[in-house]
């Protein structure tokens, strides 16, 4: 198997035909020159000894020695060996409340940052794990599937908000609903899942939720955010704050945390609740908690073992641009026999 590292690269042999347009008129450009310059039998006599196939070649040896060192430049591989690699861990969806109450700020800077903050730790800690995350508010999302390519995880972490989900509300059911359709129970993984939520759960059952994740054997974690006093939600205009969120009455909306239906969706599901802290990772305790169940194989990993190859292509080019430069602009005889341009040189 043949692949190139670079090839965006390749896009630069380009060059070579627009460097051999060029040199065609160069050349004609310099025919055209010597003919003004003097009667053609004078200037045959005069360049008797230099070579018209010497320039030809030079011209080739440039546009092979840029074709190769462009090709280097590419670093081709070759693939010398397969191998494979046991894959084993937990599989892991983390379900994030994305509705505006989490715009609240009783969690500096506020609760949704506090949250993709947490997430993003958590996945540069993540060693073999499958994760996956689903967004909710009054519905839920799938913002990305279980894997393991941990950076595009966080790039798709990077652009939730709170406008990630158009239906408001917050459907905790819903959430974990989607996350046990998208578990594969045919893989005998331990598969966990972590509810993030101000825990004001207006749709949905999500309690009945937790029932059917336990029967299928799902551990259900949940991490409450906010405060029960509750915390007025801001409104952000293009000059910053300028008011917070209001009923049909014109009161200000005060955002709740609902610690008891989230004690009870873990308790249900065999977790774990966590109080969400401004200075404390609770993340991280989940993932230790996860860290100390047994972790099974969910597949094998083939990848094949790739060797760089550009050092034969630099060295050809290397020896081609040498050649050029060493080549001299004397007559060969076995050269001319060759010379296109031979039989046009008799005719003059």
């Amino acid at each position: 198997m043949i692949r190139f590292a670079h090839p965006e690269y390749l896009y630069l042999l380009a060059i070579v035909p627009l460097l051999l347009g060029v040199m065609v008129l160069a050349m004609r450009q310099r025919q055209k020159a010597l003919k003004r310059f003097g009667v053609p039998q004078v200037l045959q006599r005069l360049t008797e000894g230099a070579s018209s196939a010497k320039p030809l070649l030079r011209g080739a040896l440039i546009l092979g020695a840029a074709a190769l060192l462009v090709v280097a430049l590419a670093n081709p591989q070759i693939g010398t060996r397969m191998e494979e690699v046991k894959q084993e861990g937990v599989d892991l969806f983390i379900l994030l409340d994305v509705s505006l109450s989490m715009k609240a700020e009783d969690l500096k800077p506020n609760r949704l940052d506090k949250s993709k903050l947490e997430i993003r730790n958590l996945i540069d800690r993540l060693a073999g794990d499958r994760v996956g995350l689903i967004v909710f508010a009054g519905d839920a999302y799938m913002q990305f599937p279980l894997t393991t390519d941990y950076s595009a995880a966080s790039l798709f972490l990077d652009v939730v908000d709170v406008d990630a989900v158009p239906n408001p509300g917050t459907n905790i059911g819903a959430a974990i609903t989607r996350a046990l359709e998208s578990f594969d129970f045919n893989e005998t993984t331990t598969k966990v899942v972590v509810v993030i939520t101000d825990g004001e759960s207006t749709e949905g059952d999500a309690f009945e939720a937790a029932e059917e994740a336990t029967q299928k054997g799902v551990l259900l974690y949940t991490i409450g955010l906010g405060s029960p006093s509750g915390a007025p939600i801001p409104v952000y205009g293009a000059g910053g704050r300028m008011d917070f969120k209001r009923d049909r009455m014109g009161n200000v909306v005060v955002s709740r945390l609902d610690e008891g239906a989230l004690e009870r969706i873990a308790t249900i599901g065999g977790g774990k609740y966590f109080r969400g802290t401004t200075a404390q990772d609770e993340l991280d305790e989940i993932y230790r908690a996860i860290n100390a169940l047994q972790k099974r194989e969910f597949g094998v990993k083939r990848f094949t073992d790739f060797e760089d190859r550009f050092q034969f292509f630099l060295v050809g080019g290397l020896i081609l641009m040498v050649l050029e430069v060493l080549l001299s602009e004397k007559r060969t005889p076995w050269m001319e026999r060759w010379n296109p341009l031979r039989k046009e040189e008799v005719k003059r």
